[in-house]
């Protein structure tokens, strides 16, 4: 493409070999897109450079005051070997409608999917191919002036690193414990809780550590008001399936717009299923369960695509879900999504991006 330069490494990486080693974000490959921003340039001088370390001055404002936002996203090795990633384009929206809330300059989005499309094919030989495998995506920005005072940056700094991730069930899907959290929430009305900026995760390690030394994978997050209405479930989007009915809270200001829960509400309606989009209580979700009616409960995300839940923890009450099995919901909405991910079944949506 144009306007964007290749610096050659001088020696390649080593390779890993054991695909089932690979965990998540462990390694990283060979190169990194990196293009930079001033008030007066604009962003300029694109680039595909080698992966090290970065040099900043100790007063760089984004290490002081989060001046900082990221994407997440997966490139895929398709069984006739193509190279294929999932809605990029959507990142690229998400992305600068954070980077509008931090008062960082927003991305052209052409410009941007074809720069990151350019990285990854520079980097396919670093592509897993085994079952659940991929290459994850992370752009990410910070601001660069080494300035200590509270106040919007004037340079700015774009990258994105790449890494082979191994599958997010090595011993295949199964249902996780979760607790439902009311004293700590993630994010408040007129906040930051719809952008994917650093602060917002930080906050979230307390919780999540004492809910993991209690046996449980993760927490629900409720709203910052009333700690009644559910938001979302780790880094993740929540859905219930009560009676039938897929119900999701609705994306708001707290809630981050993912764009597997919209591929999931799209594909679901798609597949006949009555998707409900509204806020539901845990006093709902909890007298469903006691009435029978609360047939399973699941998450959505990048990095798992779909995580079934088998046991909420609320209070002093334990709700067992499906009997520790994955629901029917969540099976189906898994096959559907991850085969046309990997171009195993028909994209009738148009989502797979082909590199």
């Amino acid at each position: 493409m144009e306007n964007l330069r290749f610096e050659k490494r001088a020696e390649l990486k080593q390779k890993p070999t054991d695909e089932s080693s690979l965990g998540f974000g462990k390694l990283t490959t060979d190169y990194m897109l990196a293009i930079n921003y001033t008030g007066a340039k604009g962003w300029h001088d694109a680039r595909i450079v080698p992966y090290g370390p970065l040099s900043l001055d100790p007063a760089t404002s984004s290490l002081h005051y989060g001046q900082l936002i990221f994407e997440g996203l997966k490139a895929y090795k398709t069984g006739g070997g193509e190279i294929v990633m999932f809605r990029p384009r959507e990142n690229i929206k998400r992305m600068n409608t954070g980077l509008e809330r931090l008062c960082i300059p927003t991305l052209d989005e052409d410009f941007t999917l074809d720069a990151i499309r350019e990285l990854v094919n520079t980097e396919r030989g670093w592509i897993p191919s085994g079952d659940g495998t991929s290459l994850y995506i992370r752009p990410f920005i910070l601001a660069t002036d080494p300035v200590l005072g509270v106040t919007a940056s004037d340079s700015y700094l774009f990258l994105t690193i790449l890494s082979p991730v191994g599958s997010y069930y090595k011993e295949g899907m199964s249902p996780v414990r979760i607790f439902v959290e009311d004293k700590y929430t993630r994010a408040g009305a007129g906040g930051t809780g719809y952008a994917k900026c650093a602060g917002n995760y930080a906050g979230t390690m307390l919780a999540q550590k004492l809910a993991a030394a209690n046996g449980y994978a993760q927490v629900m997050w409720l709203d910052g008001k009333e700690r009644r209405y559910v938001e979302e479930i780790g880094t993740s989007n929540a859905f219930f399936v009560i009676s039938g009915e897929v119900i999701t809270p609705p994306t708001s200001e707290t809630i981050l717009a993912g764009i597997t829960r919209k591929s999931s509400v799209e594909l679901l309606r798609s597949l006949g299923y009555t998707v409900t989009e509204r806020p539901i209580t845990t006093d709902e979700v909890y007298d469903a369960y006691k009435a029978g009616r609360l047939d399973e409960a699941f998450a959505t995300g990048t990095a798992a695509v779909v995580s079934p839940i088998g046991e909420l923890g609320w209070k002093d009450e334990v709700m067992k879900l499906t009997g520790g099995k994955i629901g029917k919901v969540a099976q189906t909405l898994y096959d559907e999504l991850t085969g046309i991910q990997l171009c195993k079944k028909a994209d009738p949506f148009g989502w797979v991006y082909r590199v």
